[in-house]
């Protein structure tokens, strides 16, 4: 997995954005067994600290759990995952609409960039 940090907000937010994004995409299939706290820290170039407390969230919110003896673990609540999915989804879409409203871009023809583009990439 590639991490990305910014400014923009606090890292912690940002890992656990991106561990869950890793979880909607398949990165992190459901049960999956994940790397130590220190193992992901070097590799995100955090402290440990930090990517506790990224998993402390992504406990509390179910999508992490703990096994005293084995480790972290990605849920197995599938229809979590999905909500997930369906929420960073339409995070993104209304993000993206935003957006074009910005920019002076309907609905209507924004769906009609989104078309042609689509019809592009088939060929």
């Amino acid at each position: 997995m590639q991490w990305e940090l910014n400014t923009d907000k606090p890292v912690y937010l940002q890992l656990v954005e991106q561990i869950q994004a890793g979880i909607i995409s398949g990165i992190y299939k459901p049960g999956d067994k994940l790397p130590s706290v220190r193992d992901l820290a070097i590799k995100a170039t955090v402290s440990p600290n930090t990517m506790q407390r990224a998993m402390t969230e992504l406990e509390r919110d179910g999508l992490v759990y703990a096994n005293r003896t084995s480790g972290r673990f990605i849920t197995s609540d599938e229809e979590l995952i999905g909500k997930l999915r369906k929420q960073y989804i339409t995070q993104v879409i209304q993000e993206f609409l935003d957006k074009m409203d910005l920019l002076g871009v309907n609905l209507e023809e924004t769906i009609s960039y989104i078309n042609m583009i689509s019809d592009n990439n088939k060929k």
